[in-house]
């Protein structure tokens, strides 16, 4: 049984990437329909909309640009770290130049363009 199941609705978890710094905030599932599509989740220090992360993300150090790069980056490509607690939120790279092969192995969906493009460039 997944541990988000039985022990009732955990904090979201939000981060801002220009601040490098992670917000826990009320879950979505203890406010009304009203309430979350009023809810917009600023960040305290830059006052910019926050990336809702999922429940399973642990942040880097401040610090650690890399990762926190790492991190965006996968983020912008549709990674992220929500799962019902059972599994995870399966494999992520752990070094910054792990990311784009990682991309190329695990394309979440692929664009009319792209497919043009991988089939013109299989022709030559």
């Amino acid at each position: 049984m997944c541990r988000y199941g039985l022990y009732g609705p955990y904090k979201d978890i939000y981060a801002c990437f220009a601040c490098r710094k992670v917000y826990k905030q009320t879950s979505r599932y203890e406010l009304t329909e009203e309430e979350r599509n009023q809810m917009k989740h600023c960040c305290p220090q830059c006052g910019k909309l926050m990336n809702d992360m999922g429940h399973d993300f642990k942040a880097p150090k401040q610090s650690d640009i890399k990762q926190w790069r790492k991190v965006e980056i996968l983020f912008q490509h549709g990674f992220k770290y929500h799962s019902c607690g059972c599994d995870g939120p399966g494999y992520r790279p752990a070094n910054l130049n792990e990311v784009y092969p990682f991309l190329e192995k695990n394309k979440i969906s692929v664009t009319d363009g792209e497919k043009l493009l991988s089939k013109l460039t299989a022709k030559l």
